[in-house]
Order: structure tokens, then C-alpha cells, then sequence
């Protein structure tokens, strides 16, 4: 039986996990296109339509590998047919409250903040320290919904380095995968 994955734009533009397969996100992305062909009889690897226009955004216009679409199979999950626990909306909803606090706690304290430090650097820090506090750690985009709910209506794995997908993953059941386990996986 082939393992079914969902992979994430994360694993290809983060400078942290794009180097496990390339230099750059087009050379890391198809070096894992080549690997996948070698491994097509043990591995399907699936990516939600709106992570792969997302994806392109960042390998720019030059042409993809010809075999990409044959390997990379592009689903959209079934939105309105795949259940979700009302835990989910309920903790979700809690967590954006806590982050909302935490971005006003952070606002408070740069207007505090520019008078001795400065308008520039405190602009600088509050949207540096603003962005930590709303977007670090959680599903903060629809293509982050969509890589949960194909991973959930497919039974597959998640290969991400997105936190916030990872940590909802986990409170889901659903699997993850490291993308250097992924790596190894493809090499063996």
C-alpha cells in the first residue's frame, strides 16, 4: 500500500527545510519531484490546488518539471463533505481571542516605546513583535484549512514546517511527517 501524503508550500520556501532538498525553493522543489518519480510505486503525494498556486507564486514563470502534474496530484479537499469536530471551531475561536490580546498588549506597549526609542524603530519592532504574537503557531490562511481537511478526507499524512499546521494537525489525529524523514524515505 502507498503512503499518501499532503505536502505544504512551507516544506519548499522555508529556509530552515528548503535546504534539505535544494539551495533555492525551484531547486529544492524539483529535486523533490525527481525523488517522488523515483519512489511513484511507494509514495502518492497530493497538494491542495490553492497550496499549489501558492507554490508557483514562489518558483516564479519558468516552466516545471513536465512529470510534476503526473506526481503531484492536485485535489482540492471536499469542503463541504468533510466533518470536523466542534472542538475545532471552538479552540480556534479562543486562540485567535488570546492572540488578539496578545497583539494589543504588544500594540499598548510600542506606543509606550516610541517615545524614547523612536517612531521608526518602534514601528519596525511592533510589526516584527505583532506578527509573532497573531501569526506564529497558528492556521492563520485557507490553504492552511485546506492541507487539514485533504489530510483528513484522504487518511494522509502532513509534510509541513508550518507550526501552526503541525499543532493543529496533532490536536486532530492526523499524521505528520518531518520533511527530513520525508527526505530519507525518498532516498532509501
Amino acid at each position: 500500500m502507498k503512503e499518501k501524503i499532503v505536502i505544504d508550500t512551507s516544506v519548499f520556501t522555508n529556509p530552515d527545510t528548503r535546504t534539505i532538498f535544494g539551495k533555492t525553493t525551484r531547486e529544492a522543489f524539483c529535486n523533490f519531484i525527481k525523488a517522488v518519480e523515483r519512489h511513484q510505486n511507494e509514495v502518492e503525494v497530493y497538494m491542495p490546488l490553492s497550496i499549489f498556486k501558492e507554490l508557483k507564486h514562489f518558483l516564479g514563470n519558468e516552466a516545471l518539471p513536465p512529470s510534476t502534474q503526473f506526481l503531484l496530484k492536485l485535489k482540492s479537499p471536499r469542503r463541504y463533505d468533510v466533518r470536523v469536530p466542534g472542538f475545532l471551531v471552538y479552540e480556534l475561536i479562543e486562540e485567535l481571542r488570546e492572540r488578539i490580546n496578545k497583539g494589543l498588549r504588544v500594540a499598548e506597549d510600542a506606543v509606550q516605546d516610541a517615545e524614547i526609542v523612536g517612531r521608526e524603530k518602534t514601528i519596525n519592532a511592533l510589526r516584527n513583535k505583532y506578527r509573532e504574537a497573531l501569526r506564529a503557531g497558528v492556521i492563520d490562511s485557507k490553504e492552511d484549512v485546506d492541507l487539514l481537511l485533504l489530510s483528513l478526507e484522504l487518511d494522509a499524512a502532513i509534510v509541513t514546517a508550518d507550526t501552526g499546521v503541525k499543532k493543529w494537525a496533532e490536536k486532530l489525529g492526523i499524521r505528520l511527517i518531518e520533511p527530513v524523514a520525508l527526505k530519507s524515505l525518498l532516498e532509501s
